[in-house]
């Protein structure tokens, strides 16, 4: 007779050292909800001798049934003498506050506070329950939503300080290594769990693909679920050959940081793809990617799209991408008055010196870029530090016209994050003396006349 406890804890144990998911000599935390597979993730590593704490997350979502869940996880631990932690959310205030569902406000609130228990604790991961019907039903999910290649692999083993040491298991085979062991309280065979009964109702659409869906796909064909786990598998080797193709065009393309030739990535087999290889990590939508690539090959310089993180634009032949955290974007529209010499910090990495010294020859003009020599004298002050705005205009150093700073910019084939990074210093009179780090305004040069200088240096 087959050993069912032995067989699923050493079909376990090959999974968790066959993706190296768990250490011995380190310690993990498990998401225990109290139901059948969380259960039997609990006490399979146990009994596989790994160091683990519980956390238990009460969702307030079903009343005493919520109360009920969380009781019998603490009654668990203390029965095996493992450390339990709970927390209780205020899920549906939550959801309606930041406009989610319940699912998705549930789902956030559970991996930001796992992540913070983990790091408080010294943990090394976090393991979670999901096991192949899991699997099915994400997969099919994201078909019905709409996916990619990506999208049809399933859930992976590791997901950063996520790990899903089940993943090799059927939910039968879950229930029936609990009916093989004795209950921690009554030592009877069968081990007990709770139900959630909100999985029971099909009201979302995880429920509906799990209640209704899959087992119509069953009466079909009865190894449909084996069928899919095997086509992800398969997806997920052609993955990784696409990936890594993808990758060398990337830096095939790449002419420097963040910037990409349009010239390679039209030549690429599938352009759009290398796009959205590029562009989905930034969270980019798949009609704006597509939008994007649409404009390959074609000169449509200025052209920009805007994800919740980052901007890309065209920019002649290439392709720039931009983070919305880069402080020379976060410091668009900020105005920094400078009411006399000193130090001035616009941003963490960008700091300004003000000083003035007596012109005595020649050499005391500054030639290096960081540094604006200007005649004091011509200047009213206060000053004022900010970005460039529509409209400005300056006299390049050696010039008699004035001209748009935009319009200078395009002639030395700045791009749109140069531009829009590109800082200006302005006089009492808003006009601009020094387009910082490209030429100071020929108006305040320093000349014969000149008694005094006033250096502005960027650190």
């Amino acid at each position: 007779m087959v050993d069912v406890t032995k067989q699923i804890q050493e079909t376990v144990g090959r999974f968790i050292s066959d993706n190296q998911l768990l250490q011995h000599d380190r310690k993990y935390l498990i998401a225990l909800s109290g139901g059948a597979d969380s259960v039997a993730m609990f006490l399979i590593l146990s009994d596989l001798r790994y160091s683990v704490e519980a956390i238990h997350c009460n969702f307030n979502l079903r009343g005493e049934e919520s109360v009920r869940d969380e009781n019998f996880c603490m009654r668990l631990c203390n029965a095996k003498n493992i450390p339990f932690h709970r927390v209780h959310f205020n899920t549906r205030d939550y959801a309606e506050l930041h406009g989610q569902s319940i699912e998705m406000a549930a789902r956030e609130l559970r991996y930001r506070y796992f992540e913070q228990l983990r790091k408080d604790i010294g943990a090394a991961d976090i393991c979670v329950a999901h096991h192949q019907d899991d699997n099915v039903e994400t997969i099919l999910m994201n078909l019905v939503r709409g996916t990619g290649m990506k999208g049809l692999t399933g859930i992976r083993p590791r997901n950063g300080h996520v790990v899903r040491p089940m993943l090799c298991l059927s939910r039968s085979e879950i229930l029936k290594y609990l009916d093989s062991i004795d209950d921690v309280w009554s030592g009877q065979r069968g081990q007990t769990y709770v139900t959630d009964s909100s999985n029971l109702v099909p009201d979302v659409v995880r429920n509906k693909i799990r209640l209704h869906v899959i087992p119509l796909l069953q009466e079909i064909n009865p190894s449909f679920s084996q069928g899919i786990l095997e086509m992800a598998v398969r997806l997920a080797d052609a993955e990784r050959v696409v990936d890594e193709s993808l990758t060398h065009a990337l830096e095939k393309a790449m002419l420097r940081k963040d910037v990409y030739s349009l010239d390679v990535i039209a030549q690429q087999p599938s352009p759009e793809l290398v796009l959205f290889r590029l562009l989905s990590v930034h969270h980019f939508t798949s009609s704006q990617i597509l939008d994007v690539a649409h404009h390959v090959g074609t000169s449509s310089t200025g052209t920009y799209w805007e994800s919740p993180t980052h901007i890309v634009s065209v920019d002649r032949e290439n392709l720039v991408v931009f983070s919305k955290d880069d402080e020379m974007v976060k410091t668009e529209g900020k105005r920094m008055r400078v009411p006399e010499t000193g130090l001035y910090v616009y941003s963490p990495s960008q700091r300004f010196r003000f000083s003035v010294k007596p012109y005595k020859k020649p050499d005391d003009v500054s030639c290096s870029p960081f540094v604006a020599s200007l005649d004091a004298d011509l200047i009213c002050w206060p000053l004022c530090i900010r970005h460039i705005e529509e409209g400005d205009r300056f006299v390049p150093f050696g010039m008699k016209g004035s001209k748009l700073v935009s319009d200078y910019l395009t002639d030395k084939k700045r791009n749109l994050y140069e531009k829009r990074s590109q800082l200006v210093i302005t006089d009492a009179s808003g006009k601009i003396v020094w387009l910082v780090w490209e030429r100071t305004d020929n108006r305040f040069r320093v000349s014969e006349t000149t008694r005094n200088i006033l250096y502005i240096s960027m650190e």
